[in-house]
């Protein structure tokens, strides 16, 4: 066996566990209220990252195990029990449609906080996610100010604005208007549905 096999078949499992805490770190203490806005953003890459790490762990099976017998015995349970869960994983990260950034709007005198909308679809219905980013990197909170699901257009979100450095007024397309409170540390005083 070449010296440096064994070597990189350690840093290769190395770099799976690093990738699967990333992702679990991510689903912990990223999110809606309060979370990471750097670990959500992670969080958003999950699929791909647990696609790397099961190849990352695939080839340090090739590369660490001598035996074609043992890497047969140790890589075909891998590859069977990694390759359908990544596969599912996939088609429901798929079907969830994700959400994109449509709006950031910085906080009236203040540079630390935003108002952040994105989109995003539940099958044909199109959604609307509001967010208040508050602190700098790497140190960005995120909380949920509110939800617009667009199955009536009367729930559509028309206008998301601040109307001073701690208010938010939503607005939706049948008139609805709903003013939310942000406290000091970011956290709305209330989350918004509608739909």
């Amino acid at each position: 066996m070449a010296p440096y096999r064994r070597p990189l078949a350690f840093a290769l499992i190395a770099l799976a566990v690093v990738l699967v805490a990333t992702v679990l770190a991510a689903f912990r203490w990223g999110g809606p209220d309060g979370g990471l806005v750097v670990l959500n953003q992670v969080g958003a890459h999950f699929v791909a990252l647990g696609w790397v790490s099961l190849a990352a762990l695939c080839g340090a099976v090739l590369l660490g195990v001598r035996r074609p017998m043992t890497r047969v015995t140790v890589g075909v349970p891998v590859l069977a029990l990694g390759a359908p869960v990544m596969c599912i994983v996939t088609m429901l990260a798929m079907l969830d449609g994700g959400q994109e950034q449509a709006e950031s709007l910085a906080a009236p005198g203040r540079e630390d906080r935003r108002l952040v909308v994105e989109t995003g679809s539940a099958m044909i219905d199109p959604l609307w996610f509001v967010y208040v980013h508050q602190g700098t990197w790497p140190r960005e909170r995120r909380w949920a100010v509110g939800y617009f699901n667009g199955d009536a257009t009367d729930n559509e979100l028309r206008e998301a604005v601040w109307t001073g450095p701690d208010r938010i007024r939503l607005t939706t397309s049948g008139g609805a208007v709903h003013e939310v409170t942000v406290a000091p540390g970011g956290r709305p005083d209330r989350t918004v549905s509608a739909g």
